[in-house]
């Protein structure tokens, strides 16, 4: 089994990127739907303030890698199915960390970068409760995600992606990513002798 995990600040594309895997028909696991499934099972609305605070007291009180621990099963249940798995949302280095001592050399971690500007105007068309409208919100945001590790999550990446030109540029550099992994678990799989 191999592992591709994004990265990215908020409307950097991680999500677009994991809807063409799920397009592909490559299983994605949603970091932040491990969040908000707990703010739902908390009786919370689905704010951005409750979301994100709810992300700061999980790990407060479980550790930098609380999110990624409670992602672990629904990983491992879904590598019994198939060959790859993707993983959207990566908040930051101690959850890098835990997939990497879990899943050793099968974890790739991908980074996805775009500026600022450009992520303002992608997060505001977007139709999620949990969404910011203005830049002070997002540079918020950034900044709370940054305390969590993210920057030296970013950092850390085995490939980076720059989302700062067309859709079909940025689709198209994840497909030859997600391409790669898939043309190296045929070559695995055919090496084998039974």
């Amino acid at each position: 089994m191999r592992i591709i995990a994004f990265v990215g600040m908020p409307a950097s594309g991680k999500s677009r990127a994991a809807q063409l895997a799920r397009e592909r028909d490559i299983p994605v696991v949603v970091m932040g739907d491990v969040i908000r499934e707990e703010a739902k099972r908390c009786g919370l609305d689905q704010s951005d303030a409750n979301i994100g605070g709810l992300g700061d007291r999980l790990r407060a009180e479980e550790g930098m890698d609380a999110v990624a621990k409670r992602s672990v099963p629904m990983i491992r249940k879904l590598q019994k199915d198939t060959g790859l798995v993707v993983i959207d949302g990566i908040r930051g280095l101690a959850e890098v960390d835990l997939f990497r001592k879990e899943f050793g050399d099968d974890f790739m971690l991908i980074s996805i970068v775009a500026p600022i500007d450009i992520r303002l105007e992608r997060i505001s068309r977007r139709e999620r409760t949990d969404v910011v409208t203005d830049m002070d919100s997002l540079k918020a945001r950034d900044e709370r995600e940054l305390r969590w590790g993210m920057g030296e999550a970013l950092e850390s990446a085995a490939h980076v992606i720059r989302n700062t030109g067309t859709l079909d540029e940025f689709l198209g550099e994840v497909e030859s990513v997600i391409d790669r992994m898939r043309r190296d678990l045929g070559e695995e799989s055919s090496g084998e002798c039974i």
